[in-house]
């Protein structure tokens, strides 16, 4: 797994590469809490190139968001592949968050908000 992070138009963006699984889950949620830091920020979680995602790996972005929320902290996912889309769907994750087709859009969504 490779994470970069970079602010776009005040939005915070974390692109994930490889895998998340049980191995690395923990250190993709030291990421996101990082990232949420001590609230109100808006996180785009860019997948573009993320070949897979395991429970752990969901469990990690659970928590990010429940970090995130009492302070008014939103997290989207942008740029699923089909198959970690359908991860997200048949676990209910796809009704937990925002999901847009590309980065480009995530952004924007936030900058509308």
């Amino acid at each position: 797994m490779n994470i970069t992070e970079e602010s776009v138009g005040g939005v915070s963006v974390l692109r994930t590469e490889g895998r998340i699984d049980s191995g690395n889950a923990s250190e993709f949620e030291g990421h996101l809490v990082r990232a949420i830091g001590d609230g109100g920020v808006k996180l785009v979680v860019d997948m573009a190139k993320l070949s897979y995602i395991s429970s752990a790996g969901l469990r990690a972005l659970l928590i990010a968001a429940k970090k995130a929320r009492p302070s008014g902290g939103r997290i989207a996912l942008s740029a699923m592949a089909p198959h970690i889309r359908e991860v997200f769907d048949l676990s209910g994750f796809s009704s937990l968050f925002e999901i847009h087709s590309d980065e480009a859009a995530a952004v924007a969504a936030f900058a509308g908000a």
